[in-house]
This record gives structure tokens, sequence and C-alpha cells, in this order.
């Protein structure tokens, strides 16, 4: 083999850390779906019977009206969602710690054509109090009419909202006659801890669209938009074609979902990354200099470290400094995390605050 073909081998023996679920490879059910299609022709544009069989699968999950739109990532399944529910002149509220709000380089504005009002939330979640305050203005021509509320399930801090915090929201909304948005990149997550389905968690509840994730869950790449609102399917496979996120081989998504959804592969990964980090807090909560902050509901682990420390941890183990005021850290897990990823890294946590005690003493 030539040398110059070979400089990729090097990153499959790359070490596992806790950056994100993003970095985490495919999962092997999954990336064999992938090869299994990748056989013949097939037609495009979401037409081919692969399609076909994923959009029953999300309607079994979801119920008979909803509607499947593929697209490549995240950030432009929250766009279409936000499209699809919104005119120029509205609004949308949203946690201040939302994806939405704080990662999506203003996509939601630029692309959704709609303005963001993020409210201030409590353990990542928003609050039915702050929500009532935020709807103002009704009727007003000079200010921003508030169309829909975001909600992120799980949150960014890896809190879960209970069914009884979004019942309440939601119904609410309605009554309001607001739409109801949930950015689920991490969906199968909350259905797993709450032991509701995908359908009792949106539909039943009335919610209108999901972003409903799949690259943090083991997949190569796609998420799926779930139009559970009749009223909104009309004009969206327009917005989805103009976002310039209409996959042509959309088989390859789809056959993605559902190697996701055979078996319940969704729970044996949704809940091994939920195991691990439990796992991985129960080992380091506790420790002298370490501050674990929010309540763990999915697979992540959020810390405060002392700056001395997190240089010589994250070169063994990849994380990310959440907020570099406070170095506050996140710890995420995923469907390859192993026993033994939790076991070095909460030694290495250990040896540090052993090391910084003696100092002290």
């Amino acid at each position: 083999m030539n040398q110059k073909t070979k400089p990729w081998i090097q990153i499959k023996n790359s070490k596992r850390g806790f950056g994100s679920d993003n970095h985490s490879g495919v999962h092997p059910q999954i990336l064999e779906s992938l090869s299994f299609i990748n056989e013949g022709h097939a037609a495009s544009y979401g037409t081919d019977d692969i399609s076909s069989e994923a959009q029953g699968l999300f309607k079994q999950k979801f119920g008979a009206q909803a509607l499947t739109q593929f697209v490549f990532n995240g950030t432009a399944a929250n766009v279409l969602a936000l499209r699809l529910m919104c005119e120029t002149y509205n609004s949308v509220l949203c946690s201040d710690v939302s994806h939405l709000n704080v990662d999506e380089c203003g996509a939601p504005e630029i692309l959704g054509l709609c303005k963001l009002i993020p409210l201030p939330s409590k353990n990542g979640k928003l609050q039915l109090e702050d929500l009532k305050k935020a709807v103002i203005r009704r009727g007003d021509q000079h200010f921003s009419q508030v169309r829909a509320i975001s909600l992120t399930q799980p949150t960014e801090l890896g809190t879960v909202y209970s069914f009884e915090e979004l019942k309440s929201i939601i119904s609410w909304a309605k009554s309001e006659n607001l739409y109801v948005h949930i950015d689920g990149s991490r969906f199968s997550n909350a259905a797993y801890l709450l032991n509701k389905t995908y359908r009792e968690l949106t539909t039943d509840l009335g919610v209108d669209v999901v972003s409903f994730g799949g690259t943090k869950n083991g997949l190569m790449f796609g998420e799926a938009v779930l139009i559970l609102n009749s009223d909104l399917k009309k004009k969206a496979p327009y917005v989805r074609k103009q976002l310039g996120q209409l996959p042509s081989k959309s088989r390859f998504i789809a056959a993605q979902f559902i190697a996701y959804f055979r078996n319940d592969l969704w729970k044996e990964i949704g809940s091994h990354s939920m195991k691990m980090a439990q796992e991985l807090r129960l080992r380091i909560e506790g420790l002298p200099g370490v501050e674990v902050m929010y309540p763990t509901d999915s697979n992540a682990v959020f810390v405060k470290l002392p700056q001395a420390w997190i240089k010589s941890l994250r070169e063994q183990f990849f994380f990310y400094v959440w907020d570099e005021l406070t170095f506050e850290c996140r710890l995420m897990t995923s469907w390859d995390t192993q026993i033994d990823d939790i076991i070095q890294f909460s030694e290495a946590l250990k040896s540090l605050s052993q090391q910084n005690r003696q100092r002290e003493l």
C-alpha cells in the first residue's frame, strides 16, 4: 500500500473520551444497515422503498399522522421546524442555554426567519411561570408576536422534563394558541428514563414538531423532523428543499433509523450511555475539589473542576469546558463508552484530588 494512503489508520486507534456522543463511531448494527443497502439502484429524494419503510416506522412510533422529513444535521432540523411554525414577524420562546439559542450561529433567526426570546432556565428547563410572563403585547404591530415555544428534551444540561412538567407546559401553550417544538437530539434517552412511548411524550400531549436526533445516538449522519400537526405538513417539503436539506440518497438516512428502531436498539443505546453517565457520577461525586452541578438524567455529567487540573485531564480524556469563567465542564458518555473508560478517568481525577489535598496540608 502506498504510504500516502495510510494516515487514516492512525485515527482508528484514537482514545475514547468524554467530549460528546457526536465523537463516537457508528453503532455496528447501524453501520451494517448502510452496507446492506449499498447495492443496486433505488429511486431518489425519498421515493424509494427504504425511505417509505422508515416513514412507516416513525408513524408507528409517533402516530399515523406523522410526516417525516430527513435532514442532514440538527441545526437544519431545528431551522426547518421553526420555519414551519412561524412567520417572519413571529418569535419563539426558548431556554437561555438551549442549543437553539447558544450553538447554532444565529441560524434560527437568519434561516428560520423568526426571533428567539431566551428565557432563564432552572437546571436547563423552562419554567411555566416565566413562559406566561413572556407572552405579552399580543396584537401590537410594534412587537414581535410570540408564536411557539421550543423545549429541549433532554436539556443541554442533561436534565429531563418530567411527564407532568411537559403536560403542564404544553397544555398551557395550547390554551394560548402557541405551537410547541421539541428539540430532541437525544429524545430517546428521555423516553427511556420516563418509561413512556414516543407518542405519549409528543403527539398525545399536543406537540406540533419534533427534531429527532440520530447522529448523537449511533448514526453516521442524519436527523428526522417529525411534523405531527397536519396543518404544517403542506409546506414542509418545499421549505426543506429551499433550505438545501432534501437528501438525494435519502435511503442512507432512512436505513439507519430502521436499524435504530429494529429490536429496540434505541433502548440499548440509550440505556447504556445513561448507565455509564450514572457510573461516572457515582465514582467522582464527593471527591474533594469536584462539584457535580445538576441531576444526571441523561448521558451528561456536569462538574466544576479546579482550573489547574483541566489541562492534564484533557490530555488523557478529552472533554469540553462548558463555562470558561467558572470552569464548569461537561462529560458526555455514548453508546461505546466502556466501564474501563470510567474507571481510568475517575482514578485520574482521584489522583489529582489527592495531590491537591496533600499540597494544602
